[in-house]
């Protein structure tokens, strides 16, 4: 890093020192709107760039394949647990899946998770970035239809796409083995209100994938001073530093929230335990309940990496986070 973009940084720092990002889960949090229209107008004038792999979103193309193994790591770990350790092949984990990726963008997640077998939804509030991802989807007939013996056509939908957003979405009665939403939460107006929407949509029992960037000046330099101000990789603009989400805010997120069972349930209470019950004082997690691992770009290889666990600031920028639905 240059004298120059220290500077800069120590110069930021101290004029904006960093803002606890409010999570909390008291109220009815999923029906309030997350939406941020100027971000939403932001990535619908860059949507003609998404699959542009040396465009805009090049560091999402080179991500990609990182959340992907991440994805498949983890649901093949939990079905390796609950099959008594019976082989289970870790490219099949996903097919059959009912899978919802909110706000999809043009479709880079949506389309690797729908080759991988997963009946995939993709939600986003920019019809922009909708029209590009469908568009993108049609050029691929495997995409846009499977065969389906149970089908009155023989042909099942494997890919579609919907322009809304999650709290809309909740008004639907189905609800998702998978709900995945990767460099999302940075960009919107109420986090606790998103997290909960997202929550909600997952089946008891399901996963909730999420990846994002922390609320540090590391995040800071690299994703906003370098990317956007020096390199010019990415609009400036595009980040909001305040926006940005601590893992531990994540945790904590989870660790108070109860989602609401569903009708005819046979349990006495309307809500269901804490995603995570491990408690405040500790920062171990159990990884039967969720998982934090940190994301690393190697500039040589201009290739994204899983951190070593034990890496030092492994969380200190971008991070991926997965959390289970209690099944009671």
């Amino acid at each position: 890093m240059t004298s120059a973009l220290c500077a800069q940084l120590r110069r930021r720092a101290i004029l904006s020192p960093p803002v606890r990002r409010l999570l909390h889960t008291q109220g009815n949090l999923s029906a309030q709107s997350s939406v941020n229209r100027d971000e939403i107008a932001h990535f619908s004038k860059l949507s003609s760039e998404w699959w542009d792999e040396r465009g805009e979103f090049g560091f999402l193309h080179k991500m990609n394949p990182v959340r992907m193994q991440f994805i498949r790591d983890k649901l093949h770990e939990v079905a390796l647990d609950e099959n008594n350790g019976a082989p289970i092949d870790k490219m099949d984990v996903l097919k059959g899946l009912d899978v919802l990726d909110v706000g999809c963008g043009g479709g880079l997640l949506s389309e690797s998770l729908a080759r991988m077998g997963a009946n995939t939804l993709g939600l986003d509030a920019s019809a922009s970035n909708i029209a590009i991802a469908s568009l993108h989807a049609a050029a691929d007939p495997r995409l846009s239809r499977s065969p389906d013996a149970s089908s009155s056509s023989g042909w099942s939908t494997k890919l579609s796409y919907l322009s809304t957003s999650a709290e809309s979405l909740l008004s639907q009665t189905k609800r998702y083995d998978v709900v995945c939403s990767m460099e999302v939460l940075e960009h919107v107006d109420n986090p606790s209100a998103f997290l909960s929407s997202c929550a909600e949509l997952v089946k008891p029992g399901g996963h909730l994938f999420l990846s994002t960037i922390s609320r540090t000046l590391l995040a800071y330099g690299l994703t906003i001073l370098l990317a956007e101000d020096f390199l010019r990789k990415v609009t400036s603009g595009t980040h909001t530093y305040s926006k940005y989400v601590k893992p531990s805010e994540l945790v904590q997120f989870f660790r108070e929230y109860q989602s609401p069972r569903l009708q005819g349930s046979s349990k006495s209470s309307s809500l269901s335990r804490p995603w995570i019950s491990t408690p405040t004082s500790s920062s171990y997690l159990l990884r039967q309940e969720a998982e934090l691992h940190g994301l690393i770009y190697n500039p040589l290889q201009a290739r994204w990496h899983l951190a070593p666990k034990d890496a030092w600031g492994a969380l200190e920028c971008n991070y991926l986070f997965w959390v289970r639905k209690p099944k009671d």
